[in-house]
């Protein structure tokens, strides 16, 4: 009973580091902006990171030239709040376009639109939530501040920000679905539940979602 206690209270603790929740996302946070998500698989990113992903066994990445990469958007579309503002959400979905753009330019040139031998990469900031026991997130939207008990003797309370993603790679001429991705991460803390989330407490998160796309390209390439 002591040494089960003792690993509780370590989980908790350590909630604001790495989580001792499952860092993959489970079935009921889908947010439904993917049109399959039967046949997802659990795998690793480049990274190493817990991802749920498909890809097309038929897929062969050497014949599209060019990527086109559309607005990111919000799925399902939140509300502003006074922990989460407007200027927050929109820093979301532009850096993301910005990673994306920066990593994906590396080995592709960037399309104006759909086409021929274009990889059409359509992403969305989606909705996450609380599976810590005892405690609840006091915003559920797409970006969730999720309370997390970083020091229980003391009473400090620290906010795991925490950011989920669902994206689909399509070929431009047909629009069928070449690979799909669901995954999400942990930002910066905020040092209470009065501090306002600003894009930069997550950039981290976007800048490791992008990476890993380039290099899961760079994978299926080199086979």
């Amino acid at each position: 009973m002591k040494l089960a206690l003792m690993i509780s209270a370590l989980c908790i603790a350590s909630l604001g580091v790495a989580g001792c929740s499952s860092s993959v996302t489970q079935p009921d946070e889908y947010s439904g902006f993917l049109k399959d998500y039967s046949r997802l698989k659990e795998a690793k990113s480049p990274s190493g990171v817990e991802v749920m992903r498909w890809i097309d066994p038929k897929l062969d990445v050497k014949k599209y030239r060019s990527v086109y990469i559309e607005p990111t958007q919000f799925y399902p579309q939140p509300q502003p709040t006074a922990k989460i503002p407007q200027s927050t959400l929109s820093g979301l979905t532009r850096y993301y376009d910005q990673a994306l753009q920066r990593e994906l330019s590396k080995s592709l040139p960037l399309a104006n639109g759909p086409g021929p031998g274009v990889i059409v990469v359509r992403a969305a900031i989606t909705a996450v939530s609380s599976k810590t026991e005892g405690l609840k997130p006091y915003e559920i939207i797409p970006v969730a501040l999720v309370a997390a008990a970083v020091s229980t003797a003391s009473g400090i309370r620290d906010q795991e920000t925490t950011l989920a993603t669902e994206a689909v790679f399509l070929d431009g001429s047909s629009d069928a679905v070449l690979a799909q991705v669901v995954r999400k991460g942990t930002g910066k803390p905020l040092e209470n539940d009065t501090q306002v989330m600003q894009a930069n407490d997550v950039k981290g998160v976007i800048d490791g979602w992008a990476s890993d796309l380039h290099q899961s390209y760079l994978k299926l390439k080199a086979n």
